[in-house]
């Protein structure tokens, strides 16, 4: 019986969509992300936050947007070609998050991710959920429903929309 827990542990998989921050690769569940967009122009709105972008208009959706990687902890960059917004919905609210490049969609086995380590990559490990042993490299696994705050939320829900 031991042994089916153990096979259904490693049928299991994660599916997430990876990208880049700097050096670093993270990885969210994809059934949160609705897609993936090229950087458009954003507006910026007064007084948000310094992590805050500012806002779009998405198919006559106005959203927020946030600079994931000044989110982090991490220094502003100036955005690339590789620039993308990562669009998901977290409890009832889109939200934009800008990332330096989109790297792939990945399954992985749940049974090859380990709780993060205490300090992990200078990220606030708050928002890590797990980090996943591949082959060649490790992913950082993020909680971006942990990424904003309460206070976040209430911001964003007086978002103009």
């Amino acid at each position: 019986m031991a042994e089916t827990a153990k096979q259904d542990a490693a049928n299991d998989l994660l599916q997430l969509v990876s990208f880049n921050i700097g050096q670093e690769e993270f990885g969210i569940d994809i059934l949160k992300v609705q897609e993936i967009i090229r950087l458009l122009s954003v507006t910026n709105v007064p007084n948000s936050p310094y992590y805050v972008d500012g806002v779009i208009n998405l198919r006559g959706k106005v959203i927020p947007i946030i600079d994931l990687r000044t989110r982090l902890g991490l220094d502003r960059k100036e955005h690339g070609k590789d620039t993308r917004i990562i669009v998901v919905e977290l409890e009832g609210r889109t939200v934009g998050f800008v990332v330096d490049a989109v790297s792939e969609v990945l399954r992985i086995p749940r049974n090859i991710t380990e709780p993060p380590p205490v300090l992990a990559s200078g990220v606030d490990s708050s928002y890590i959920t797990a980090v996943g042993k591949l082959e060649d490299r490790l992913l950082i696994l993020l909680d971006l429903d942990k990424v904003l705050s309460t206070d976040d939320k209430k911001l964003l829900d007086s978002t103009p929309s």
